[in-house]
C-alpha cells in the first residue's frame, strides 16, 4: 500500500513537471515578453530595441531559456516562487492571497456538492422508474446542458437585478476578508453547484441502480434485509465506494468552474490576477499559478484514491496486485 501511494506521488510530481514546462514554452512561443508590455504601458510611444534590451537584462529575460528555466525551477523547489516581473512583489503574497479567496468559494461549494450529489444518486437510485428518479434525472440533464456563464447571467438578471435579494457583483474591499461579506459568496456558489452538480448525481444513481440490481442485494433481501437497513449498511456504501471518483473529477471541475464563475461575478479570486499576469507576459506569476491549480487537482484525485483503498477491498486487492 505504501508502495502504491509513493509510485502514485512520484507520478503527481512527474505530472506537475510536465505542466510548468508546458507553461515555460507555450510563454516562449508568445509574440511579446514583460519588458516589451512595461516599456508600453509607460506611455513613451514604442520602445527602442536599446530599451528594451536594457530591461530584458535588468528583468533577466536576457538569458537563455533553459537557464530561465531551471532558475525557476530550483527557486520553486526552494519555495521560492520569485518576483512578480510587472510589479515586483513577492509572488507568494499575491498569490496566496487571491488563492485564499478562491479556496473559500472552491471549498464552500464542495461542502455542499458532494453531500447533495450523494443524497439525490442515492434517493433516485433507489427508487429507479419512480416519478423521484424522473424528476431529479430531468433535472440534472437539463442543468448540465446550460452553459455555467449563462446560469450565473439568468441569476444575476433574476435574483440580484428583479429581486435585489443579493449583490450582481462580489466585490471586496482592498485586503478584506470573505467572511467580512458572506453574501458574496451566494450567488457565485449557487451557479458552481448548478453547473457541477448534474454529473455526479447522474454516476451515482446509476452505481445506486447497479448495486441494487446485483445478485448480493437479491440474496440479502431473501433473507428478510430490506428497507433503510439495506440501504444504509449494504447500498449506499458499495454505491458510494463507486462513485468516489467520479465526485472527485466533479471537485476538480471546480478549478475551471470557479475561474469562470470569478470572471462572471468579479470575485477576488485566483483568476481574475492570473488573467492580468497572462496579459501582462508576468511568467513567473503565471507559472507558479499554474502549477498550484494542477498541484490541488492532482491531490485530490490521490486523495479519491486513497479513500477508494479504504472502502473497497477489491481496489486494496488490485494495489497489491500492481506492487507485485
Amino acid at each position: 500500500m505504501i508502495i502504491y501511494v509513493i509510485r502514485r506521488a512520484g507520478a503527481g510530481a512527474g505530472v506537475l513537471f510536465a505542466v510548468a514546462l508546458i507553461v515555460f514554452l507555450l510563454f516562449e512561443t508568445l509574440d511579446s515578453d514583460a519588458a516589451t508590455v512595461l516599456l508600453s504601458r509607460s506611455g513613451a510611444g514604442d520602445p527602442t530595441p536599446e530599451q528594451l534590451a536594457a530591461l530584458r537584462a535588468q528583468l533577466g529575460l536576457d538569458r537563455p531559456a533553459p537557464v530561465r528555466f531551471a532558475d525557476w525551477l530550483i527557486g520553486f523547489a526552494h519555495g521560492d516562487f520569485g518576483n512578480s516581473l510587472i510589479s515586483g512583489r513577492p509572488v507568494s503574497e499575491v498569490l496566496l492571497g487571491r488563492a485564499a479567496n478562491s479556496a473559500v468559494l472552491a471549498v464552500s461549494t464542495a461542502a455542499l456538492l458532494i453531500p447533495a450529489a450523494l443524497a439525490l444518486g442515492l434517493v433516485a437510485g433507489a427508487r429507479t422508474g419512480s416519478r423521484t428518479d424522473r424528476l431529479i434525472s430531468v433535472g440534472a440533464l437539463a442543468a448540465e446542458s446550460v452553459p455555467p456563464f449563462v446560469i450565473g447571467v439568468l441569476l444575476v438578471a433574476t435574483v440580484s437585478l428583479s429581486l435585489g435579494l443579493l449583490p450582481a457583483v462580489s466585490l471586496l474591499p482592498t485586503g478584506a476578508s470573505v467572511w467580512s461579506r458572506p453574501e458574496i459568496l451566494v450567488l457565485p456558489v449557487t451557479c458552481l453547484l448548478i453547473g457541477l452538480l448534474p454529473h455526479p448525481v447522474r454516476m451515482v444513481r446509476a452505481q445506486t441502480a447497479e448495486v441494487l440490481a446485483s445478485p448480493y442485494i437479491k440474496t440479502l433481501r431473501l433473507n428478510g434485509i430490506g428497507g433503510l437497513r439495506l440501504m444504509l449498511r449494504h447500498v449506499a456504501p458499495n454505491a458510494v465506494s463507486a462513485s468516489i471518483h467520479p465526485l472527485a473529477g466533479s471537485v476538480v471541475g471546480l478549478i475551471g468552474g470557479v475561474a469562470v464563475v470569478e470572471t462572471l461575478f468579479s470575485y477576488p479570486g485566483l483568476s481574475q490576477e492570473l488573467l492580468r499576469a497572462i496579459e501582462a507576459r508576468d511568467f513567473p506569476f503565471v507559472q507558479s499559478a499554474a502549477i498550484l491549480l494542477a498541484a490541488v487537482g492532482i491531490g485530490v484525485y490521490l486523495l479519491a484514491d486513497l479513500l477508494t483503498l479504504l472502502v473497497s477491498p477489491r481496489a486494496r486487492q488490485v494495489a497489491v496486485g500492481d506492487r507485485r
